[in-house]
């Protein structure tokens, strides 16, 4: 068993001699990007600027929530809201490699800007091992590009530091609980957030509806395990499908897209399994969000594939 405490000053350490002057992190609230803030805030201070940027692809209330925790860390957080920047970027861009290398380049461009406001020198990122592995070189094949990493323009113009660019996810959850940081327990959340979760187009609309059917899912699932009917998924999420099927409303004729319901339990997302969720629960999953979501989604199925063959998101 490792000792985190020890990893945990290793870092601090580390980030003290890497890191002489302003340095920039974006921060989503996700495991991986809160724990690189904090151990940067813990060895450089007040030379870090954390930055969380609103692409647009958030979850529900996701904005206010990781506001709120860093306020609580004591840890000042400046707020950007680009999405109207993103969707336009992304206008037409169905192509999901595509996608992460459009959204790899323009969190850049807005971390430039940023620079220019606060003359940052170096850029923390919390890249972890399988964000670089799966975005593959050498070697390796490329999975999918993760936008921390195969999706970052060539002419980035700061330093990259990565404190976690050796660690597992389950190895930075044990960091993030010896720091006690609030989002230690909290499911991973893609970097491109629901742009990766809209296959096809990214219109306001549909980006909307996977947000709700997004929140159904993960409300449902954890008030189904803190009633016992279920263990709580290690990641769990809806994703909106660019398929139409013909359905009905009342009496009337719809046709919507689709919505897929994915569950897995995993150790460190390397490979996954899909989760055995009790078919009753799927039922009401699927009833509040053709009901929620009338005349958009009329159809709702479970993804229960495992991790090889499939990844766990679907883009």
């Amino acid at each position: 068993m490792m000792n985190t405490q020890m990893l945990v000053d290793e870092a601090i350490e580390a980030l003290e001699s890497q890191i002489n002057d302003t340095a920039i992190i974006a921060c989503s609230g996700g495991i991986d990007s809160s724990v690189a803030a904090v151990l940067a805030h813990r060895a450089v201070g007040s030379m870090l600027h954390c930055v969380y940027v609103d692409t647009g692809f958030m979850r529900k209330g996701e904005t206010e929530e990781v506001r709120e925790m860093f306020a609580e860390m004591g840890i000042e957080l400046k707020v950007v809201d680009a999405s109207e920047r993103f969707f336009h970027h992304l206008e037409g861009v169905t192509d999901p490699e595509h996608k992460r290398k459009v959204i790899g380049e323009q969190f850049i461009r807005v971390f430039e800007e940023e620079q220019a406001n606060c003359g940052a020198k170096f850029l923390v990122q919390g890249t972890i091992a399988p964000d670089w592995i799966e975005s593959g070189g050498g070697e390796r094949d490329v999975i999918k590009s993760h936008h921390n990493v195969g999706g970052l323009p060539e002419d980035v113009d700061l330093t990259i530091v990565e404190p976690l660019r050796e660690f597992y996810k389950d190895e930075v959850r044990q960091i993030a609980r010896q720091l006690k940081i609030k989002s230690s327990e909290r499911q991973p959340f893609p970097g491109p957030g629901l742009a990766v979760r809209v296959l096809g187009d990214l219109t306001r609309p549909r980006v909307e509806a996977c947000r709700e059917a997004c929140h159904i899912v993960e409300v449902r699932l954890r008030e189904a395990a803190a009633e016992g009917k279920c263990d709580i998924p290690w990641q769990y999420f809806a994703a909106l499908l660019p398929v139409r099927s013909v359905g009905v409303h009342g009496d009337a004729r719809v046709h919507g897209e689709t919505v897929v319901v994915r569950a897995v339990t995993s150790l460190d997302g390397m490979s996954a399994r899909y989760s055995e969720i009790p078919h009753d629960i799927l039922a009401e999953i699927s009833t509040e969000i053709t009901n929620k979501l009338k005349g958009q989604v009329n159809r709702v199925v479970y993804d229960i594939t495992h991790k090889p063959p499939g990844t766990i998101e679907w883009e």
